[in-house]
């Protein structure tokens, strides 16, 4: 039987038989690290497959191995909320807190103890879901409660299973794990060495290539890099129960999810700290890059009981290694100003080898910092890669000094604008504000992003050629663009200047909360945007607000505070404000907002087609509603998109009203 004579029921059989001898053979290579098979017989088993599914094309699944290749490019990535948070660990390079973790968690359970320690990867979190044994998706950390949907990337890494494996067992009806995508150190340096041999600029650790390989918009690049995934976490089970970590990593390869087999039960600080020193000798020869060991109470029963800060669990913690640092000479020492104005000095370091990353700069983040240490041109120092990423200066060799080193002191004036230096706490700030040229290029890229102004296609790219031809001196300057303005920019035709120009006349008319994070004020996220704009109502109240009267608003801290009213006495703020507004922006206040939901809470689920999920909480309160995160009693109603999650079985368990999107826009009159 050939693929061109077999009929649409025999393919349908073949089909099935080869599907499932590929993942095995997937779990035997990339899971169990046992091929029993050549590359090449796998490669022909493929093959096979292809050709079938190209000659009876509606056989294909969603799940069939060969549907890993990705997809056409994404225009964005779509934001999920976590089924629970994803939180940071607290993390210590000192035995002592770790004894002191050990002792508060012993406080706590007055029972026996133990604990699971694992090596600390250098990756990119994520949390991947499996609902009846299929593959739902995948999403980034982000900030911890809400991702990026990199579903279609993941899919294009082999030990990521689309199906998990069946034993004496079936599948949890519901599973939620938390697992790193890394990249092999080896590989990794393969991939720099084409990328550098193409004149592309290469990837300056292992981590900033998985993360970047997996946010990448086109699938097809993320299944053209070396990732691999090591799970290690359960964030949520329905339909089966654990009693320990320990436990858990044993089950994971059983369902097919690569684990890292190199962890260990331990009762005492002692058994730690001789698992943490056996990492840090092996850690040069390990095939993924480790910053050390995580500590997690084995017993998964007392998790709930120990409970959690606002960052981080109390049952674990991250015990690190020490960086590792190299001697080298300070050449000289320059500043860097950031969008905010912040200015930083930087150590500029005759190159060194660091961890296997050519390092010639370091951060030495304030003057404070920089005294405390007595850094000084042309000293000898050691350098370390703080978290084994970024470089900073750890001390100073102050014996090897010969009498020709040179004090560095903080100018006066901003290098790019000329504006005045001021200090605020331990940072200097330059007072140029809006109109500063070193800023401006961060600045015009924040400015135009989703969050804030939302104008499409002015992307850093685009923000950065605006600034060098002098198109955009400041923000203000973005509408006034015209089509023979933006047909001078690389990758800009007839069509792509038509469509930003579009974007940028639609963006005229902002909420006031949005317009406050796009103008770039320090210390001013999404979140406080929205606490001023709340309290103040426009921006003629939030400019004549002073100091004291900010500090009165809840959540607004004094640094706070003094950066907004800083900020709203600078002339040149003033003066792009004014320009901003002649130009035809037009802020709407918080106050004028509707009324329709009044004050009744949403919850979203699933993939969302008429809206993202920032619009969605946007929407809603805009509507005079509450945008809320998960279910409860007092929910009013579950929006569910397409492939709703496990929110609407806890909808339906506790009688909350469920609509679909069409009903939602319909409620706020859209």
């Amino acid at each position: 039987m050939t693929v061109a004579t077999v009929t649409k029921s025999q393919a349908a059989g073949r089909i099935e038989q080869l599907r499932e001898e590929i993942r095995r053979h997937d779990y035997l290579y990339y899971v169990k690290d046992a091929p029993e098979i050549p590359d090449e017989e796998y490669d022909a088993l493929v093959q096979e497959l292809i050709d079938l599914e190209s000659q009876f094309p509606n056989l294909i699944t969603p799940d069939s191995p060969t549907q890993r290749v990705g997809g056409q490019p994404a225009a964005q990535f779509e934001k999920l909320e976590h089924v629970v948070p994803m939180l940071s660990l607290e993390s210590t390079f000192d035995r002592r807190k770790v004894e002191d973790f050990d002792r508060r968690v012993r406080r706590s359970i007055a029972k026996g103890v133990s604990y699971v320690v694992e090596p600390k990867f250098d990756g990119l979190s994520v949390e991947v879901i499996w609902r009846d044994g299929r593959l739902e998706y995948g999403a980034t950390r982000g900030d911890g409660y809400v991702g990026e949907n990199v579903t279609r990337n993941l899919t294009t890494i082999r030990s990521v299973p689309l199906v998990l494996r069946t034993g004496r067992e079936p599948p949890p009806r519901f599973l939620a794990v938390r697992g790193e995508v890394l990249m092999p150190v080896k590989r990794f340096e393969a991939l720099n060495k084409q990328l550098l041999e193409k004149g592309k600029p290469a990837f300056a650790n292992p981590r900033n290539a998985a993360a970047g390989s997996v946010r990448q918009l086109d699938p097809r690049i993320t299944a053209s890099r070396p990732l691999d995934v090591c799970f290690y976490e359960i964030l949520r089970v329905d339909g089966r129960a654990f009693a320990s970590q320990a436990e858990v990593l044993k089950y994971f390869p059983n369902i097919g999810l690569k684990v890292y087999p190199r962890y260990r039960v331990c009762r005492t600080v002692d058994e730690m700290e001789e698992f943490h020193d056996e990492m840090a000798q092996l850690r040069d020869d390990l095939e993924f890059e480790i910053d050390g060991i995580v500590i997690k109470v084995n017993e998964l029963e007392y998790h709930d009981r120990l409970g959690y800060t606002s960052h981080s669990p109390r049952w674990a913690t991250a015990y690190k290694f020490q960086p590792r640092q190299r001697e080298t000479e300070v050449a000289d020492i320059a500043v860097q100003v950031g969008r905010t104005g912040k200015i930083t000095p930087i150590a500029i370091l005759k190159p060194v080898q660091v961890g296997g990353v050519t390092v010639s700069r370091a951060a030495l983040h304030n003057m404070d910092i920089l005294r405390k240490l007595d850094v000084r041109i042309h000293d000898k120092v050691r350098v370390a890669r703080a978290g084994d990423v970024i470089p900073e200066v750890a001390e100073v060799n102050k014996q090897a000094r010969t009498g020709r080193e040179i004090e560095f002191n903080m100018p006066d004036n901003c290098p790019a604008c000329g504006s005045q230096v001021v200090k605020q706490g331990p940072f200097h700030v330059c007072t140029g504000g809006l109109s500063c040229p070193a800023q401006l290029r961060q600045l015009v890229k924040h400015f135009a992003s989703h969050d804030a102004m939302n104008i499409e296609l002015l992307g850093e790219q685009t923000a950065a050629q605006l600034v060098f031809r002098g198109l955009a001196k400041d923000v203000s300057d973005i509408y006034r663009l015209t089509r023979e303005d933006l047909l001078q920019l690389p990758g800009f035709a007839d069509k792509s200047a038509r469509k930003l120009l579009e974007s940028i006349g639609k963006s005229k008319r902002v909420p006031l909360d949005r317009f406050l994070y796009a103008l770039g004020i320090p210390h001013i996220g999404q979140h406080m945007a929205r606490v001023l704009a709340s309290r103040f109502g426009n921006l003629d109240a939030l400019q004549k607000a002073g100091e004291r009267e900010l500090h009165e608003v809840g959540e607004v801290g004094p640094e706070i505070a003094r950066a907004v009213a800083a900020f709203f006495r600078q002339p040149a703020n003033l003066k792009v404000l004014r320009k901003l507004h002649e130009r035809g922006i037009e802020i709407l206040p918080l106050r004028a907002r509707g009324r329709k939901l009044g004050g009744r809470k949403f919850v979203f689920t699933g993939t969302l087609e008429k809206f993202s999920r920032d619009e969605a909480k946007r929407l809603v309160e805009e509507a005079g509603g509450r945008a809320l995160s998960a279910i409860s009693g007092e929910t009013d109603f579950l929006v569910v998109g397409k492939n709703p999650g496990s929110k609407l079985d806890e909808a339906r368990r506790l009688n909350v009203r469920t609509i679909s999107e069409d009903e939602f826009l319909q409620m706020i009159g859209r």
